[in-house]
């Protein structure tokens, strides 16, 4: 749903927010800052997932070694 001007109220302070007038949401204007935020978001996704992968591989070694472990007794 697109936004009329008319339905935009700007927030005292900040020039780039505004309040819808039929839901009350805030918006940011601002294309440059959300581009940013979501460039971060993909980010710390990605670091996220590296993590999570970091993880698997840590318990998939530690199930290795305690097979080698006990297979050597």
């Amino acid at each position: 749903m697109n936004q009329s001007n008319s339905d935009l109220i700007p927030v005292e302070g900040h020039s780039n927010l505004f309040r819808d007038r039929n839901t009350g949401a805030i918006l940011n204007k601002d294309k440059s800052a959300y581009l940013n935020y979501m460039r971060m978001k993909e980010q710390k996704q990605k670091e996220r997932t590296e993590i999570d992968d970091i993880k698997k591989d840590i318990e998939e070694i530690k199930s290795l070694l305690k097979e080698f472990i006990n297979g050597s007794r």
